[in-house]
């Protein structure tokens, strides 16, 4: 994260660290995780808790371990470890016993710990506050109740301990069918919190897992997994989203459960206390114009309504990746966004504007023209005369220095940059009006060039060769300036125009009569084809990110290949969506 807390006001989860560390609660130390389960890609929201998890452990000289996890095989995939892991890496994040040579090397899993848990299962078994359950997943919900109505408890609630420990053996051992039983903690069917009614810790799954295979056909549930894990690594400080508030008093719940009848020395008859971490919620991100829930990008990835989980329109961490996004500038929105208790929704130009000022101060400045129109040099020698002309890298880096750009007898500028029937307003190329090349030349149309069907297709222009590199001697004054190419020297390619994937606010929200589908923008891609590129873009390699002058913020897709030039527009110059909200 770009600043330290000297530099800003505390967050309140740094006031709690701050305070621990007076106390000595944790001994000095500080140890958080990023614990994602492997069932998509990582998108922007992830890369909030990412970048508080692993800055807190940077900020205070402590560790944020990744865990994974793992604990549902039916929706899980390998494909999906080695992205998120490959994704906090390029964030600029690394976690302990972090290696080369696999992108999820010293990462931990839950499944890690699938023994121990079990181990601990039992043992809650044996101190009478777990049960195996008979009851279908349809009568566990009626059983439990309401917020208005308390639960009843389970017929199978009092079996005894020996049958209990029985039957949760045959369960591991495969003897039971799917959702026949589960293994509930036995806790409180009347509290005013429904996660404490008799909450489900196993159920069973028999389902080929993606590390442990066919090892295991019970599987942990989150709430009963979450803060054994927590535990056995030695995490201080569990921050989660706010919707894990009500389970507060559950992670507790187990953790006492198991240190019931324990001591600090491990003399008593259940061995040694476990670590009881400090759980604590903050506002997750939100987003306007886009969908953040895994259903809902898995159903745009598997109906092709996008190109994949990295499609550049999608909010994904390879998505944007993809699309160009610089990690400091994901990094500075989420120092921007900051931390709170309370949620709310954050208007997506903060995340652009957050890349704009970025590549702003880094990207390298080229021309491009998108929708070529020709112009011919009529005083300009026949005789393919190049003019080799200075231009600027980077105005904000001046250690970026500058290139040769070539001036021809035939240019191309942008096609929206010449009217024939002009408003005295517009201050672009007109019959008869004097404008500014960029770096080069003052120039002034003479005449329109047009095909069988009126359409113009060539301009005729002079130019003043006083005014080489801009600047007029006499201080004559011009109020356009138009970018351009040469058009014996450029470099053809595709570019993308990628815009909001979808076109309204809140897409997902269950007040609308609509699907979210129905609020995709037809408009969100717009491929190019023919564009006309400066000359030194020839060279521009896979990722490489610059700025087309006039016209926004570009980078090179994965899909070029030799001779076939992609580029994606990252982020206009202006927010063109505030101009049409504020109208």
């Amino acid at each position: 994260m770009s600043d330290t807390p000297a530099e800003r006001q505390l967050n309140f989860i740094e006031q709690i660290i701050e305070a621990d560390n007076a106390s000595g609660k944790w001994g000095g130390k500080v140890v958080t995780r990023f614990p994602p389960e492997p069932n998509g890609y990582l998108h922007i929201g992830h890369a909030k808790s990412i970048c508080l998890n692993f800055g807190l452990a940077q900020r205070y000289g402590g560790t944020c371990n990744l865990r994974f996890d793992d604990t549902n095989p039916t929706k899980e995939e390998m494909e999906y470890v080695h992205s998120i892991s490959d994704n906090i890496r390029w964030l600029g994040f690394e976690w302990p016993n972090q290696k080369d040579d696999a992108v999820e090397s010293g990462a931990l899993f839950a499944s890690d710990y699938f023994q121990t848990m079990y181990d601990y299962a039992c043992e809650l078994i044996r101190k009478g506050k777990a049960y195996v359950c008979d009851l279908t997943a349809d009568e566990t919900r009626e059983y439990r109740g309401s917020l208005n109505k308390p639960g009843r408890e389970s017929p199978h609630r009092n079996r005894s301990v020996e049958e209990n420990l029985d039957l949760f053996d045959r369960m591991r051992k495969g003897e039971f069918p799917d959702g026949s039983r589960t293994l509930k903690a036995k806790i409180d069917m009347a509290s005013p919190n429904v996660n404490l009614r008799d909450p489900v810790m196993y159920r069973i799954l028999h389902a080929k897992h993606h590390r442990t295979g066919d090892a295991w056909c019970i599987y942990p549930m989150y709430d009963w997994a979450h803060g054994i894990e927590d535990s056995l690594e030695g995490v201080t400080h569990s921050i989660c989203t706010l919707e894990f508030e009500n389970h507060r008093p559950l992670y507790d719940w187990f953790i006492n459960a198991i240190n019931e009848g324990r001591t600090n020395d491990g003399s008593g008859p259940w061995g040694k206390r476990i670590v009881h971490s400090q759980q604590i919620e903050f506002a997750k991100l939100d987003l306007n114009y886009t969908v953040m829930g895994k259903r809902n990008l898995l159903a745009l990835v598997k109906e092709k309504r996008v190109g994949g989980w990295d499609d550049p329109r999608m909010p994904t961490l390879s998505g944007l990746r993809r699309r160009g996004y610089t990690p400091e500038s994901i990094r500075n929105f989420c120092t921007d966004v900051g931390v709170a208790k309370f949620k709310s929704t954050i208007d997506i130009g903060r995340l652009e504007n957050a890349v704009r000022d970025h590549l702003n101060k880094v990207a390298p400045r080229r021309m491009a023209v998108l929708d070529p129109l020709k112009v011919v040099i009529e005083n300009w020698p026949e005789d393919g005369t190049v003019d080799e002309l200075d231009a600027i890298n980077n105005p904000e880096d001046a250690s970026a220095g500058s290139r040769k750009v070539p001036f021809t007898r035939e240019l191309y500028i942008e096609r929206e940059d010449f009217m024939e029937d002009a408003p005295k307003k517009f201050f672009r190329l007109a019959p008869g009006r004097e404008v500014r090349l960029r770096y080069a030349y003052f120039v002034t149309c003479t005449g329109v060039v047009k095909n069988d069907a009126g359409e113009i297709v060539e301009l005729r222009c002079t130019y003043d060769p006083a005014t080489r590199g801009g600047d007029s001697p006499d201080g004559r004054k011009v109020k356009g300036t138009l970018h351009w190419v040469s058009a014996s020297h450029a470099v053809e390619a595709e570019v993308r125009l990628y815009d909001r994937l979808f076109n309204d606010e809140d897409p997902d929200n269950p007040r609308h009569e609509k699907d979210f589908h129905e609020f995709l923008n037809p408009d969100s891609l717009k491929k190019v084809h023919g564009c006309k590129l400066e000359p030194s873009l020839a060279q521009a390699a896979i990722g490489d990110r610059m700025q087309f002058e006039r016209l926004g913020y570009f980078n090179v897709d994965i899909e070029t290949t030799p001779g076939n030039l992609i580029f994606n527009r990252i982020v206009s110059l202006k927010d063109s969506w505030a101009k049409q909200r504020d109208q």
